[in-house]
Formats: structure tokens, sequence, C-alpha cells
């Protein structure tokens, strides 16, 4: 035992350094994150899927410190890299809208004006739509509408098409009726 820790005494120390620094980085960002989403008032539920977002982003730089820290090399790792990323670059291009809808997840989290309990309107000439937002996912929003129907809608069109802002905090406003 004592061989294999004084043989590798500086990769142990390193991987110890490099855990801690992403460590902190990863609290640091979480609470960007969620201050961000205090200010904004947004909802709880798209604060943790940040999160996700930032424990995705830590743990691949994760992967790559430690094994530059292992003794792969810099040409070694770039070619594991490109090749993994090669392939999911071909296996995304055929499902391109998964990857436009996550993306359009994390800009509705920093910049979407509407909260979840708001009522809008989506000025689309196929299907235009008039709903409370319920929740906002990942991939597509939860709409209810006055009927009580429940609509996913993704992400990326909301991005794309008109809303307008009927009623702000309509579930909310409801129940303060009611009281």
């Amino acid at each position: 035992m004592k061989e294999v820790f004084f043989g590798y005494t500086h990769q142990i120390i390193y991987t110890f350094v490099v855990i801690l620094v992403l460590f902190i980085i990863q609290k640091i960002l979480k609470k960007t994150a969620q201050r961000i989403g205090h200010q904004s008032d947004l909802h709880v539920t798209r604060i943790k899927l940040m999160f996700k977002y930032i424990n995705i982003l830590i743990t691949i730089i994760a992967i790559f410190l430690l094994a530059l820290t292992w003794g792969y090399g810099a040409a070694d790792l770039a070619l594991i890299f490109s090749s993994a990323f090669a392939i999911i670059g071909v296996a995304m291009f055929a499902i391109w809208s998964i990857l436009s809808n996550i993306t359009a997840g994390i800009i509705l989290f920093f910049s979407f004006p509407y909260k979840i309990g708001s009522k809008i309107k989506i000025h689309d000439k196929d299907l235009p739509v008039e709903a409370v937002i319920e929740d906002i996912k990942a991939f597509h929003l939860h709409l209810r509408t006055m009927d009580g129907e429940l609509i996913t809608y993704p992400n990326n069109l909301i991005l794309q098409k008109a809303v307008s802002l009927i009623e702000k905090d309509y579930a909310t406003d409801e129940g303060k009726d009611a009281l």
C-alpha cells in the first residue's frame, strides 16, 4: 500500500486539488444560478434544472483534468474527446431538435419574461394558444388551456413565436380572489 501511495504521491495530491477546486467552482456556479433565479423570481424547478447542467459541465471538466493528472497525454485525450464528440455530433445531428430545445431551455432560464402561473397567448397562425404556464421543463413548457387541456409546447418554438402576456401570475391571482 505504501508503494502505491509513494509511487503516485503527485497524482494523488493533484487529484485532491482538482476535486476540491472543481467542488468550489461548482458551489459558486450553483450559488450564482440560485441568486439569478431568485432575483428573476424563477420557479425552483427551473433553478434545479440549471443545477443539473452545472453538474454535467463540472463532471466533464473533472474527467478531462483527472485524465491529464494520471498520465494521459494531451494527444491521447484529444483523440478520445474528438472521437467521442464526432460520434455524439453525428448522433445529435439526427436528433437536432433535442439540442435546440435544451439550448432554448437554458436561454429561457436567463431571459424568459413569463413565469409559472402567467397566462400567455402564443401568436401562431397554425395553432394559436391561450393558456397558463404550469411548468417549464428542459425540453418543453406545460401549458394549461382554459378548457383544462394540457399542452406540451417545445422550448425552441416558444422562442420563435410572438408571445403576449395576458395576466401575470394567473394561478396566484385566482387563489387570492378566492380568499
